[in-house]
């Protein structure tokens, strides 16, 4: 299409909204119109024509709930259809008022983007308050959820830099997106992110060091980088009294224990065959302290097999991520927060740590 015809349609357009809402858009509001609509053109190349892109900066956002998969195996379809509508719902409508776009819906997960099609100077600031804000919607979810719903727990990643923005496909299908290094680096990043977190990388820090509240950094190993990347949990937003709420999340009793315990590393999302002989040396709601003769990856994810005495339950369907490690003598200590848990393997912990903890008070 040529561009006197986009302008034309911003034009109907501005007539419309004046008439519907007794006034037209402003000029920033205008300005975003009429890149939709010159995006939206776009989609009408002729047949044959050679597809453009542009290259662009955008803050991406890759939002995963943890667990889903393995608690959609024990739930009646209707109660999860409802349960992932509901939360992606409510996820939707923080991306909008926080001027972001989804980019697509991948199951229990979605892509957002920052920047596109108009790239503001706040961009990184509104995709920090934008990730915060879902975390604390996260947690009222849970708080109203309906009888018989497990609690569900979202991980974030969130990267800035520039891509490559177009129309992808052929003419029996295409979608307007972004491609790049940087979208698959945020994919990663998303992956290490633990349950109710939010991980940024380092380019994003770097646009909003006097806006969020971060950890110190940590570098990880992901596919396709030969050098390590350094990414910073988010902590708030202090100007805007946001606080992401995982830390409530995480409390639960903690209690020690000595469990025989086999480990399988994970791999891509595959699970390697080797075991790991290790012991469990403390056990909470979340997570537990490993002990082992080989050291354990930090931020790598791993399968646990396990006993569960007093309950008489066998553990084989939990995943967790190492938080943290130290070496203790010729042995490694290893924190490991759960991941992935179906519904009765978190009721049967939880039950064991209960008669634990009531065992040790009498």
């Amino acid at each position: 299409m040529k561009d006197g015809l986009s302008k034309e349609m911003v034009h109907r357009l501005q007539r419309l909204i004046a008439r519907e809402t007794g006034s037209p858009l402003g000029k920033e509001a205008e300005a975003e119109m009429a890149a939709i609509v010159r995006h939206a053109c776009g989609n009408d190349e002729d047949r044959g024509a050679e597809p453009s892109f542009t290259p662009c900066n955008v803050t991406i956002m890759f939002a995963d709930l943890r667990g889903f998969t393995s608690i959609t195996s024990t739930l009646p379809a209707g109660m999860v259809i409802s349960m992932l509508n509901r939360c992606l719902g409510r996820m939707s409508e923080i991306v909008s008022r926080q001027h972001g776009v989804i980019d697509k819906f991948m199951g229990d997960s979605l892509m957002v983007l920052f920047g596109i099609p108009v790239e503001r100077d706040d961009d990184v600031h509104r995709a920090l308050t934008c990730a915060v804000e879902m975390q604390i919607a996260m947690t009222e979810i849970n708080r109203d959820r309906p009888e018989g719903m497990p609690e569900l727990f979202m991980g974030i990643g969130i990267n800035t830099g520039s891509v490559m923005a177009g129309k992808f496909g052929t003419t029996l299908y295409s979608e307007y997106t972004v491609i790049g290094d940087e979208v698959n680096l945020t994919s990663r990043i998303e992956a290490f992110s633990l349950r109710g977190q939010i991980l940024i990388s380092e380019n994003t820090h770097g646009y909003s060091k006097e806006y969020g509240a971060v950890s110190e950094p940590m570098e990880v190993y992901v596919k396709g980088k030969s050098q390590p990347v350094k990414l910073r949990e988010l902590y708030a937003i202090p100007s805007l009294n946001l606080d992401v709420p995982r830390k409530e999340v995480r409390r639960s009793h903690r209690v020690e224990v000595r469990f025989p315990c086999q480990i399988k590393l994970v791999k891509d999302k595959y699970v390697i065959p080797m075991k790991i002989d290790a012991t469990i040396r403390d056990i909470g709601y979340h997570g537990v302290l490993v002990e082992t003769r080989q050291q354990l990856v930090l931020l790598s994810e791993v399968k646990l097999e396990f006993d569960l005495p007093l309950v008489e339950f066998k553990v084989n369907d939990l995943y967790a991520k190492v938080v943290n490690s130290k070496q203790e003598g010729d042995r490694h200590l290893a924190g490991l927060e759960f991941t992935s848990i179906t519904p009765e393997t978190d009721m049967k912990i939880q039950l064991l740590v209960q008669l634990l903890v009531t065992e040790a008070a009498a």
